[in-house]
Formats: structure tokens, C-alpha cells, sequence
């Protein structure tokens, strides 16, 4: 089963999330978030089957997120308007975004991956 690892390569948080993976043998699919963003559709079924908050897959601490002011209008927007907006610019994601079609993670914390993925 593949692995999709998407990432921004000079995020320290993608790093260390890398390392883990490759500490513990787990082989994934490198696919640069921002030249490769994740469609629409992909990040719906992600989001379908994390059990999160359509606002988790927001980069909430990002650059892109503040300049559009996402903090006041999230919460008016629909879950198509998001997931439209998500799937536009892969900065908007939080990431790392790891899936392998069942589950899926948002972010790195050491101890969900090693729940999720070991």
C-alpha cells in the first residue's frame, strides 16, 4: 500500500515528520504540496475519513491563511468553498497531509504517527 506523503520541503515540520518515516522504514510517496496540491475531491475524501474538522486542514499559522484574512471568514464559508479554496494553493494546507487512502494524518505528532502508520 502506497504511502502519499505531501510536504513543503523547507518546512521543519515536514523534516522531522520525514525522518520519523524513514526511521522506521515506512517508504512513502514524496509529492510536493505546492506543485502538486491535492485536489478538491482527494482532500474531501481525506477529510471524510480523518474524523477531523474541515478547519484542521487549514494552515492556520501561515503566511497565505493571514493574508486573506481565513480566520474571520471560515466560519461563513460552505465545505465546498473550503475544500475550493484548500485544493487553489497547497500553502493553505497544514502539513505534512499523509495518507494511504484509509487513513489519514494532518500534521506531525510523534505519537499519531506512531499510532497510525507503524
Amino acid at each position: 500500500m502506497t504511502i502519499s506523503f505531501y510536504h513543503y520541503p523547507k518546512c521543519g515540520t515536514c523534516r522531522k515528520a520525514k525522518k520519523w518515516l524513514d526511521e522506521h522504514g515506512i517508504a512513502v510517496k514524496d509529492i510536493h504540496i505546492v506543485d502538486h496540491p491535492p485536489t478538491k475531491n482527494e482532500l474531501e475524501t481525506m477529510w471524510k475519513k480523518s474524523g477531523l474538522e474541515l478547519k484542521k486542514f487549514f494552515n492556520t499559522s501561515g503566511q497565505k491563511y493571514r493574508e486573506l484574512g481565513l480566520k474571520d471568514k471560515l466560519a461563513g464559508m460552505s465545505e465546498d468553498e473550503a475544500l475550493e479554496l484548500l485544493a487553489s494553493d497547497g500553502m493553505l494546507i497544514k502539513r505534512p497531509l499523509t495518507t494511504d487512502g484509509e487513513n489519514v494524518t494532518v500534521g506531525f505528532k510523534e505519537e499519531q504517527f506512531e499510532q497510525v502508520w507503524q
